[in-house]
């Protein structure tokens, strides 16, 4: 029988230690992502999206996510697995704001704003992952 924690006031199944090695090389690979948006001409949003460390990451979490199930890290699989195809809903209305002349400075502004949330979302899920806490659950997935 598998032990039981409690988090967040919820009863939930422990998971094994090799799955949250695994959720931490995830953020790894997210953060590999967001650091090369920073520091090379990409974007940090574009470098999420776009990036095979993130593509990767993502892939990972679909493969994986049975194996979370009922535990606290399923709520980080569906923060990560959000985080990415929210980031590119964001680059996909940037672009289309990009293509009017008027849209071009919206263009800027969602690229950079996308860019710290997803800054944002990945320490944020990090830390969380390191104190071992669930992940805010959206009320509707």
């Amino acid at each position: 029988m598998a032990q039981s924690d409690i988090h967040a006031g919820l009863v939930v199944e422990a998971p094994s230690q090799g799955m949250i090695n695994l959720t931490h090389v995830i953020y790894a690979l997210h953060a590999i992502a967001v650091i090369s948006g920073i520091t090379t001409s990409a974007t940090i949003v574009g470098s999420f999206v776009s990036g095979m460390p993130s593509i990767i990451a993502v892939i990972l979490n679909y493969v994986k996510r049975g194996a979370v199930r009922g535990t606290w890290l399923d709520s980080h699989f569906r923060w990560q697995i959000r985080t990415f195809w929210f980031a590119f809903l964001w680059i996909a209305i940037a672009y289309l704001m990009f293509i009017t002349i008027i849209g071009i400075p919206l263009f800027f502004a969602i690229i950079a704003g996308a860019g710290l949330w997803v800054l944002y979302r990945v320490v944020r899920g990090w830390i969380s992952l390191s104190n071992r806490s669930m992940m805010p659950v959206p009320a509707v997935d």
